[in-house]
């Protein structure tokens, strides 16, 4: 890399900020307006942990997790993608974008188009998901007994680093593909919200071909799944070893390396609307 795209890369993260705060500057345009809506979604997204938790009123444990377990596995599935909604979520709508001709204009400023696209319209109401799942965590953690050790509490706060680069990383290629099949959103939403609903309980109850798909195919298993087994101090499925899920910093990085390489491919392949 040459000193000019050096200073370029670096530049990256002001940039982002900077369109960030001009679309949270908007969002908070009216304050009583944001807080009723960012309530509304921490109440919507708490249906589904009332599930798990209506559930647990007819059962002592599900697929070797109790309640406080099951809560643990809740938080970081939920929290994870959450942050990855929040920070890369709009470039789902890439799509529109190609259709309306918009994505020209994106590729003539000084601005990189990726930039543009995971920022633009930026909701700041999507903060609701991860402090929903954050209280459940925090709650869960300190009504669970475990083991704690200092690796333990390492993994687990790595965890909701990787597992939030991970479901970005899969919004991110869902948006690449939508440079070959435009009407194609719902695919990602397949892959990042059927994602979460699938992490937030233990895998082995949907069998072992399950687990290997999200294993060696989408790594979803990354995101909490293997974590939260090291620090429950679980055995993995699949005999896998135990400490498989200290590899999520690893598989987070081959995501991001993927998505990179979909995205620009996606980029060179564009050849505008015509409009």
């Amino acid at each position: 890399m040459d000193d000019s795209a050096l200073r370029r890369a670096l530049s990256w993260p002001g940039q982002y900020w900077l369109l960030l705060t001009m679309w949270m500057r908007s969002g908070l345009a009216y304050p009583l307006s944001f807080a009723l809506t960012v309530l509304t979604g921490v109440l919507i997204t708490g249906t589904d942990f009332a599930a798990v938790f209506l559930m647990f009123s007819h059962i002592k444990s599900f697929g070797g997790f109790s309640l406080g377990e099951m809560a643990i596995l809740y938080g970081t599935a939920s929290m994870t993608l959450g942050l990855a909604n929040l920070l890369t979520g709009s470039i789902d709508q890439v799509g529109q974008r190609i259709r309306t001709g918009e994505l020209d204009v994106w590729l003539v400023r000084p601005v990189p188009a990726f930039l543009q696209a995971v920022a633009n319209d930026f909701a700041l109401r999507r903060v609701g998901r991860p402090l929903q799942a954050g209280l459940i965590l925090v709650i869960a953690l300190s009504r669970t007994e475990l083991d704690w050790t200092v690796a333990k509490g390492i993994v687990l706060g790595v965890s909701l680093i990787t597992g939030t680069l991970i479901f970005g990383a899969i919004f991110v290629l869902g948006a690449a593909f939508q440079f070959i099949a435009i009407d194609s959103a719902e695919l990602s939403n397949s892959f990042t919200y059927g994602g979460q609903q699938l992490t937030q309980y233990p895998l082995v109850v949907f069998g072992q071909d399950v687990v290997r798909a999200v294993t060696f195919v989408v790594p979803l298993a990354f995101v909490n799944y293997y974590p939260v087994l090291y620090v429950l101090g679980k055995p993995a499925p699949l005999g896998l070893p135990s400490w498989i899920g200290l590899l999520a910093p690893l598989v987070a990085i081959a995501m991001i390396a993927l998505a990179s390489l979909a995205w620009r491919a996606g980029l060179r392949r564009y050849r505008s609307t015509g409009s």
